[in-house]
């Protein structure tokens, strides 16, 4: 027990908190196996009823109910009616965002979440012992991104997914810092593009590059194109731990500091400086994790979903940032709030 701190009175503690953290992954595997089935798809023409979506969707007669009312219990479905006559339909959130129709849709990150994240999460105790990864590395060896990369359906899946889930934070982004300075971009680790295509639909006067590896590169040339920006966004080909990145007035990396250890987050930023003029600026988009290390639980979250997933990888706060960007020769930092507890932090040349 904390020095000073005093025991509550035993009659005023409630168990409510740690039973709903404790069995949280009941409702987290409800909600992924909707994502899973298309449910908020099936939903969106028109409300179902329980007997309509359970034809709709293949479901045992014995637990629908249960399913789709526990959606209703968690806010994530709304209904009309009780009983077997009773109607079921998507409430405002999940049209928005789970709706594979909807521009803002990021329900692909549930569907990886489903069908990766949730049995490797599993083994966080072991992870914790260990220090080592839980996921398909476990078995195979090798790295979380050759294993992506050798598999294109998954590699699709996992770009799509990462791609959905920062969309908002891309268009924060393009819209609160203030690119009219600039003329040139590169988003290292470009991924499909999303980041480079937020930011050039925004601003029409900016040049992008989207840095990437050969096999991802085809995808965002595909997702460029589909969006009518290839005259302004170049796809280019390119190893980030092995050459240096493309001469920009900008260089962004979104999600890419936390995949590596302190010596390649080191490296990055200062390939990240030399890459840039004088008045030149450094984006790292992050679930950027408060300097006191209390506040943003996703952040901190996510920092153990590195070690799930990558030999040394973690999340940082903007006091560790500043500090490997001043040591690489940035002058001054600072952090722009996206959504969530994600951050933009930007170093100036």
């Amino acid at each position: 027990m904390l020095q000073g701190a005093a025991m509550p009175e035993a009659a005023t503690v409630d168990p409510g908190r740690i039973m709903q953290v404790g069995m949280g992954f009941f409702a987290s595997k409800v909600l992924l196996s909707a994502v899973e089935l298309g449910l908020f798809d099936a939903l969106e023409a028109a409300p179902l009823t329980g007997a309509a979506l359970r034809a709709k969707l293949g479901l045992h007669p014995r637990s629908t109910a249960d399913f789709l009312d526990a959606l209703v219990a968690l806010g994530l479905l709304a209904r009309e009616g009780d009983g077997d006559g009773a109607h079921y339909a998507n409430t405002a959130e999940t049209a928005t965002f789970l709706c594979r129709s909807s521009p803002r849709y990021l329900g692909g990150i549930l569907v990886m979440a489903g069908h990766r994240l949730y049995q490797h999460w599993g083994r966080l105790t072991e992870a914790l012992r260990t220090g080592a990864p839980q996921n398909e590395l476990r078995e195979q060896g090798g790295d979380m991104f050759g294993a992506l990369y050798a598999d294109p359906q998954r590699l699709t899946e996992f770009l799509d997914a990462m791609a959905g889930v920062q969309r908002e934070n891309f268009r924060l982004l393009a819209e609160r810092f203030d690119f009219g300075r600039y003329r040139t971009v590169c988003d290292a680790g470009g991924a499909s593009g999303a980041l480079s295509m937020a930011v050039a639909e925004r601003h029409p006067h900016l040049a992008c590059i989207s840095y990437d590896l050969p096999a991802v590169c085809a995808i965002a040339r595909a997702r460029v194109a589909a969006a009518g920006l290839a005259d302004r966004v170049a796809v280019q080909e390119g190893d980030f731990l092995s050459e240096d990145l493309p001469q920009a007035d900008v260089v962004m990396m979104g999600n890419i500091l936390h995949d590596w250890g302190t010596a390649t987050k080191e490296m990055l930023i200062a390939k990240a400086r030399a890459a840039l003029p004088d008045g030149g600026a450094f984006i790292a988009i992050e679930n950027v994790i408060d300097d006191a290390r209390r506040v943003n639980a996703h952040g901190l979250l996510m920092s153990l979903n590195m070690l799930i997933e990558t030999p040394e990888g973690y999340d940082y706060t903007f006091a560790q940032f500043d500090g490997w960007c001043r040591a690489a020769g940035f002058r001054a930092t600072e952090r722009i709030a996206l959504a969530g507890p994600a951050s933009a932090v930007i170093a100036r040349v």
